[in-house]
């Protein structure tokens, strides 16, 4: 006789408004097929708000909930997708979050999730990883959590996804150490997908893309300046380091991307700048700093002629436009 079918993993996903459509289909898509490659139920899952009420994503759609986050609710994995927009305030759900951990669910978080997670105390003394514009402020913010640019981190019982694909390759990653790498293989072939980065892989900056195999000197050129951001490099160094002279690589950065690589990289690192001006508290002598400028005047004057304000007013206006986030707004 066979022996008979273990029982389903039960998965339930908790939403907040203005979650990310994406990385709710990175976790969800791969258990259904999942579920269709192997002709048997291996996974359920059930999405589940605090009220029981739709959900609506950052781009408008609204979902329909399965029911209400209970805690009375039998689960084995809690995945929480929260809110760009919105910092968690109620008690009672970090209670629930802690309560859920201690009935032995894995609790498991994309972007914004881990913000969650972390506040309800539950990844102090695991690693973690959160969306690559907010790691500097999470790592800040929770001290007790081993915080790494990782793409995803499956710690034990917590793991964590910086964006969709993250968590689609995390997503994959359980279907290996549950039912081997073949069901993962023909799972991540109904995508047309393939899995080539591991979850340490750090998260980048900018995606490359198939620059990486079109044009690898530029694509090498481009990984050197965003990983120095803070101390950046003189455009001599960049081109020695990728290879090529100098008037190649200024010759492809303008044929690939439409600018000098001294103009790239400096947006690289007014981005870069906006964004922490906007999602922390940092003066702006210290952002300018932590970005290359040694003047405050000149980091001034240069964020104001890429942005057409003054570092304090693009911190005003965000701030006039939504409440403090959990970091970034959704893209």
């Amino acid at each position: 006789m066979r022996p008979p079918a273990p029982a389903p993993l039960l998965v339930d996903v908790l939403l907040q408004d203005q979650f990310s459509l994406l990385c709710l289909a990175a976790v969800i898509e791969p258990l259904r097929a999942a579920n269709r490659v192997a002709v048997q139920p291996l996974y359920r899952w059930r999405l589940l708000s605090r009220t029981g009420q739709a959900a609506v994503s950052t781009s408008g759609l609204s979902i329909g909930m399965d029911g209400v986050f209970t805690l009375a609710d039998r689960r084995d994995v809690l995945f929480l997708l929260g809110s760009f927009n919105t910092r968690v305030t109620d008690p009672s759900l970090r209670a629930g979050l802690r309560q859920a951990a201690r009935a032995g669910a894995v609790m498991a978080a994309v972007e914004a999730g881990s913000w969650e997670l972390a506040r309800a105390g539950l990844l102090d003394g695991y690693a973690a990883t959160t969306h690559w514009e907010d790691l500097e402020e999470f790592a800040a913010g929770f001290p007790k959590v081993t915080v790494r640019n990782d793409r995803f981190v499956m710690d034990r019982k917590r793991w964590t996804a910086g964006g969709a694909t993250p968590a689609l390759d995390m997503m994959l990653t359980l279907l290996r150490q549950d039912h081997g790498l073949p069901l993962a293989l023909n799972v991540a072939s109904v995508f047309v997908y393939d899995q080539t980065l591991p979850g340490s892989t750090p998260q980048p900056v900018v995606s490359l893309g198939r620059l990486l195999g079109d044009d690898p000197a530029l694509a090498r050129a481009i990984t050197l300046m965003q990983r120095h951001l803070e101390e950046p490099l003189s455009i001599d160094g960049i081109a020695t380091q990728s290879g090529v002279l100098r008037r190649t690589l200024e010759m492809r950065f303008r044929a690939q991307l439409g600018q000098s690589p001294y103009d790239y990289y400096l947006d690289l690192r007014l981005a870069s700048a906006k964004r922490m001006l906007e999602q922390s508290a940092m003066s702006v002598a210290a952002v300018a700093a932590a970005h290359g400028f040694t003047s405050p005047s000149g980091f001034a004057r240069a964020f104001r002629q890429r942005f057409q304000m003054s570092p304090l007013a693009a911190r005003a206006a965000m701030r006039l436009a939504v409440p403090p986030a959990t970091g970034r707004m959704a893209g």
